[in-house]
């Protein structure tokens, strides 16, 4: 079996072409060369012998990118279009022995596909992940990386989803991973939909069969000259009047636009972790965040009756159940006053649920938890001074109302930080509200006497109260 010494010397022999080629095109000196080849050489001589590092291979590939950076400089300076050999092969050699030796150090990995991405070698890419994933099935971290990749670089959504799917398998204990796969799926309905109204095929199909590229066509929208149903062979009888038959609303109709996906993920997500509403929260939210596309709707009902069945009793499930009819609407929305009834009727149907809670404690702690998210989506709609006049007196009511509901839990101790409080109190001070302030800065001073940011709220609101 060849020494240490050996195998230095035979990985130094094969890089005297190129070191020898870099003299001759004057890229380097000869003094730049030897230093170059005894940096080599004691790197060669390290990694060789026993008792080396992952940080020894991380070192000596760093240096090697820092000076092929250099060759690349100075070869444009020089006009030097080509050379016979490139740093990025002996990168790649040293990345690839420091991973086979150190196949558990995930930090190599990264950067070796750090590198391999930078270079744009997408096939070596691949090569990379599909090692690294067959050595590092358990970790999470690697298959959402392996997707973003397929779907950000490539734009392959089979093979992104066959990552988080095959994921899965391995790591169905991962909270992460099916958010991100949630989110994923959210991500390609809203690019479909946002290519068919590029397209146009988001119109109506008009009464007459034909689709026209009039004054409903944004400007967003590619104009397409006017079709008819003869000119495709279409014919509507009477019995189709009544539903859509294009091929463009048959795509529209279609599971997966409808959400059909996400909704199946999330169902998978809750038969996993069954008792925790907390999650099925995120993942609502996750889905909320894509408030802009029609399925999102109908999948948050979904979310929201499947947690009321298994939770109806939580504060966050609650919190969801509460605020589901206002996700996606503006302060100007004709759909606003509507909406903000069925909101004020579940918000007094969720106030009976935590009634019917056995513990008083938790009666008061959970009251007071869905009090305050529901401070805090009302304070995004005071924000907008185009908010009509009336529902700006409603939403008000309801903030009054739910501040009591904290006031009541933090006078019995169950809100347990101070932050929360404090986050409360500085969104009824910027809205103007200090008739509501004063008291809860009272009650929250009785029970953290010194924290700093509550007496400097406190401050603020005597000097406002004191005549000029």
């Amino acid at each position: 079996m060849a020494g240490a010494s050996d195998k230095a010397r035979f990985y130094l022999e094969q890089s005297v072409p190129e070191l020898q080629e870099l003299i001759r095109k004057n890229i380097f000196t000869k003094d730049e060369v030897s230093s170059i080849a005894k940096k080599r050489s004691d790197f060669e001589h390290k990694l060789n012998a026993r008792g080396s590092t992952a940080s020894d291979y991380a070192r000596y590939a760093e240096y090697e990118m820092n000076l092929d950076a250099l060759r690349q400089t100075r070869a444009k300076r020089l006009g030097i279009k080509a050379t016979n050999y490139t740093g990025q092969r002996r990168i790649f050699f040293v990345l690839d022995r420091a991973t086979r030796k150190f196949h558990g150090d995930t930090a190599l990995w990264m950067l070796y596909l750090s590198f391999a991405r930078k270079q744009k070698v997408n096939k070596k890419v691949s090569q990379i992940i599909t090692s690294m994933l067959r050595l590092h099935p358990t970790s999470p971290e690697l298959w959402i990386y392996a997707a973003n990749y397929a779907w950000e670089e490539t734009a392959d959504v089979t093979e992104a989803r066959g990552y988080m799917q095959r994921g899965l398998r391995f790591c169905s204990h991962s909270k992460r991973l099916w958010s991100e796969y949630l989110k994923l799926e959210m991500i390609y309905i809203a690019k479909i939909s946002a290519r068919r109204r590029i397209l146009g095929l988001d119109l109506n199909f008009p009464q007459d069969g034909s689709i026209q590229d009039g004054e409903s066509s944004g400007r967003d929208m590619i104009i397409l000259s006017p079709v008819t149903t003869a000119d495709i062979g279409l014919e509507r009888t009477t019995a189709d009047s009544a539903r859509p038959t294009t091929p463009e609303s048959k795509i529209a109709l279609t599971p997966a636009l409808a959400g059909a996906i996400p909704i199946a993920i999330f169902d998978a997500a809750m038969k996993k972790f069954p008792v925790d509403p907390n999650f099925g929260t995120q993942l609502f939210d996750c889905v909320a965040g894509f408030h802009g596309l029609d399925c999102v709707k109908g999948i948050l009902q979904h979310m929201v009756q499947f947690l009321m069945t298994a939770a109806p009793k939580d504060a966050t499930t609650l919190t969801c159940f509460i605020h589901e009819p206002l996700v996606g609407l503006v302060a100007a929305s004709t759909l606003l006053p509507k909406a903000l009834m069925e909101v004020v009727d579940r918000f007094q149907l969720a106030m009976r649920n935590i009634n019917a809670l056995e513990v008083p404690l938790e009666q008061t702690w959970t009251r007071g938890a869905v009090s305050q998210h529901t401070i805090k989506w009302i304070a995004t709609y005071l924000e907008y001074p185009e908010l009509d006049p009336d529902i700006r007196v409603v939403l008000t009511t309801l903030l009054k109302t739910s501040w009591g509901h904290c006031l009541h839990s933090l006078e019995t101790r169950s809100t347990k930080t101070s932050s929360e409080m404090i986050h409360l109190l500085e969104i009824l001070h910027l809205h103007g509200f200090k008739d509501l302030v004063q008291p809860g800065v009272s009650s929250a001073l009785r029970i953290w006497p010194d924290d700093p940011q509550l007496l400097a709220i406190d401050s603020q609101v005597v000097s406002l109260a004191e005549p000029q």
